[in-house]
């Protein structure tokens, strides 16, 4: 089921604060079949546009979509959708079987088909042996995927996830999340997932949407956003260590930190906001920038070199490097910058360079 938003908005009027606008002309498509990640910092909407996607909220105005039908007035209930929210929302006195099935009893479906679709659901998510189990009796990781096995009991058109991972610890966050991805390719079932963790949503999603202040800062792949940061905001968002940033300027076509001409680029002289990635400094053996190092951390393979930021006084970067460089703190060395991992962004906008 494709999901299309068209000029999504939501304002919410604050008597303390005024209007808010949490949403902001939001237009995305959802292809069909997929799992797309909303992901953005708190308050950027994307828990927001949930709900709207959901029935919970009413837009303030545009239009959504699931394939050819016009859902925006449609009540939640009446939208074939399945939902799980952050804190489960099991019922403490029911049973696992039970809890699955409570959907199926508002529709009316017979009680010998509702317990084989509720038994089918829970093998699906692995639970398929719990069925007489109360909540109580399970990990935070099984009452997840009891939430999810709920969800899709009701053979939804689309299944809606609002930051499913939130309350586990890192270990179930991993196995869980590689569950999720499994069980939407096995049902093909359209499925919107939001986070503020970019690992998670680059790790399971087919596209995630990059969302802040209510607006779409980039939409794509996850590779590819890491890659091809169209703006500051998506650069610095995503990549663990964080991108490196400096204060640097185009002149007469060259890419400038401090007085070292790390590239070239066919624009106008101006102060920019020069991002590199940590991956993306090589050791050079003769002209480069030339810095101190501080501080070295070495884990496996790589050396990650700890240098105080030419640019930013009181600031340090990060350069990853083979181990085999063997570079010690107090080393002064020269580095080249691959073309790949370097984006200059305006300074005033954010907005990449072209």
């Amino acid at each position: 089921m494709e999901i299309r938003l068209e000029n999504l908005t939501k304002v919410f009027d604050n008597k303390d604060k005024g209007m808010t606008t949490a949403v902001d002309k939001l237009d995305i498509t959802i292809p069909n079949g997929k799992l797309i990640g909303l992901l953005g910092p708190s308050g950027c909407g994307k828990s927001t546009t949930l709900y709207m996607i959901a029935g919970l909220l009413k837009p303030t105005e545009g239009k959504i979509y699931f394939g050819d039908e016009n859902v925006t007035d449609i009540p939640p209930e009446d939208r074939g959708i399945g939902l799980v929210f952050q804190n489960y929302a099991l019922y403490p006195h029911m049973s696992v079987a039970q809890n699955i099935m409570f959907p199926l009893e508002n529709l009316k479906v017979p009680k010998a088909e509702a317990i084989e679709r509720a038994q089918e659901m829970a093998d699906l998510v692995g639970i398929g042996e719990l069925m007489d189990r109360k909540p109580k009796q399970l990990s935070g990781g099984q009452q997840q995927r009891v939430a999810i096995a709920r969800a899709l009991v009701k053979k939804p058109r689309v299944l809606l996830l609002d930051e499913p991972l939130s309350n586990l610890d890192a270990r179930l966050r991993l196995a869980t999340r590689e569950e999720i991805k499994r069980i939407q390719r096995e049902t093909g079932i359209t499925t919107v997932f939001v986070t503020h963790d970019q690992e998670e949503a680059m790790s399971i999603s087919d596209e995630i949407v990059l969302m802040e202040l209510g607006v779409k800062r980039q939409i794509g792949e996850p590779q590819d956003v890491y890659d091809k940061p169209k703006n500051l905001f998506a650069a610095k968002f995503l990549g663990t260590p964080p991108i490196n940033l400096f204060d640097g300027r185009i002149e007469d076509g060259q890419i400038m930190i401090a007085d070292t001409n790390i590239g070239q680029l066919k624009s106008e002289n101006q102060d920019v906001i020069i991002g590199i990635r940590p991956e993306g400094f090589t050791i050079a053996k003769n002209d480069g920038l030339e810095v101190e190092v501080d501080m070295v951390e070495t884990i496996g393979r790589d050396t990650t070199l700890i240098i105080e930021n030419p640019t930013r006084p009181g600031e340090t970067f990060r350069s990853i490097v083979s181990a085999e460089n063997r570079i010690k703190p107090g080393a002064k060395i020269k580095l080249n910058i691959k073309k790949s991992k370097l984006f200059v962004f305006e300074k005033d906008t954010g907005e990449l360079v072209k």
